[in-house]
């Protein structure tokens, strides 16, 4: 319980702290999520990054729909799904997401400290694991 109570306050303030700073990039916090999704995975539909994200279906469309509007990602025929396009980054897409994620990188390197690289790896390794335990919640009903 101590690290869901550490976690939540954690999440929303690193969340406001990306939002804050995105007019830099001209990019929402979902679009941000998205284009990171992208940049790391590849060429995705938008129920893969809503189940991949733990978001909606209808909530990652609208991010996607504002993606777009910006030209920093497009849609692809989908060889597996003719309903359902697969989503890629554009040039400008990955160009904006590696510069927010670049400055992010900078900011988190701040936490430091004495922490090291494996207290990170095991917190990863928590978190994953806990993460595991709430992965059949149904995130759109």
């Amino acid at each position: 319980m101590e690290v869901f109570a550490l976690v939540g306050p954690l999440y929303r303030r690193v969340q406001r702290k990306v939002e804050q700073d995105a007019p830099i990039q001209g990019l929402s916090i979902g679009v941000r999520a998205v284009l990171d999704l992208l940049r790391e995975h590849g060429p995705m539909t938008v129920p893969q990054m809503g189940r991949a994200q733990a978001l909606s279906r209808q909530f990652v469309q609208r991010m996607v729909n504002d993606a777009m509007a910006q030209h920093l990602v497009e849609a692809l025929p989908n060889p597996a799904h003719q309903r359902s396009s697969l989503i890629r980054l554009t040039d400008d897409g990955r160009a904006a997401i590696t510069a927010v994620t670049t400055r992010e990188r900078a900011l988190l390197r701040q936490v430091g400290g004495d922490l090291t690289e494996a207290d990170v790896a095991a917190c990863v390794r928590v978190l994953s694991r806990m993460l595991e335990l709430f992965d059949d919640v149904d995130v759109n009903g």
